[in-house]
């Protein structure tokens, strides 16, 4: 459904980029964060269904700074390559990413209404976008391990959040400080859930829990990018 295009952030870095759009006029659009696996099948999964739901969406190759079209798998060595790039991570270049991304959809629905969602590091990636790119309307994290780091920063959109219960890479203490510190966020913890409970293509996989949490993502975007 979906076609690979260019992206130009305002240093000049030039990333790619997987979207997907409707088949009518969009009602808004989506700016979609992957995991540490790249733009895989996955991520281009996602932005197929948000065209499916009347969103166009577009997923930043945000690894494109260290290995070009990078596109992992889940088994261990392709998620110890993976894991590789964590020190690397740059998080202001990440945000001249995804505000590369931001522009590429500034033409779609009624008034270029937009919106981020994220994954694992995308899930960070989101919330933080959220706080420091202006224009978005909704923000949705996904297990954002590294939302703790910058909890105590103001969203300039509505926000909301899901955590696994049993998720082993961010401890319940995190998650319940974050709560404290963003009380104006649907911060969401699913009981039994483990880290990328919503990856289909994932062990970790949790049906019920993933049905709950995109039930309520679309719900979200439909109140505040109506």
């Amino acid at each position: 459904m979906g076609s690979k295009l260019t992206l130009t952030a305002s240093d000049n870095h030039t990333l790619g980029a997987y979207r997907a759009d409707p088949t009518g006029k969009p009602k808004g659009g989506m700016v979609v964060i992957q995991e540490i696996f790249g733009v895989n099948k996955n991520i281009r999964h996602i932005c197929d269904s948000f065209a499916q739901e009347g969103y166009a969406a577009i997923a930043p190759a945000m690894f494109d700074r260290f290995e070009r079209d990078f596109d992992s798998g889940y088994s261990a060595d392709e998620i110890a390559h993976a894991r590789s790039f964590l020190g690397n991570l740059n998080w202001d270049h990440m945000m001249l990413d995804v505000a590369a991304a931001k522009a590429d959809l500034k033409d779609v629905g009624p008034v270029g209404i937009i919106g981020i969602i994220g994954f694992c590091m995308g899930g960070s990636v989101a919330f933080l976008a959220g706080c420091r790119i202006p224009g978005f309307a909704a923000a949705v994290s996904f297990y954002g391990g590294a939302i703790g780091k910058f909890a105590d920063e103001k969203p300039k959109c509505a926000v909301q959040m899901h955590f696994g219960e049993k998720d082993e890479s961010i401890p319940a203490s995190v998650v319940e400080d974050i709560k404290k510190k963003q009380p104006q966020a649907e911060t969401y913890v699913y009981p039994d859930a483990p880290h990328a409970f919503s990856n289909e293509d994932r062990p970790s996989f949790r049906p019920e829990a993933a049905d709950l949490a995109w039930k309520r993502t679309y719900e979200f975007l439909a109140k505040n990018m109506g």
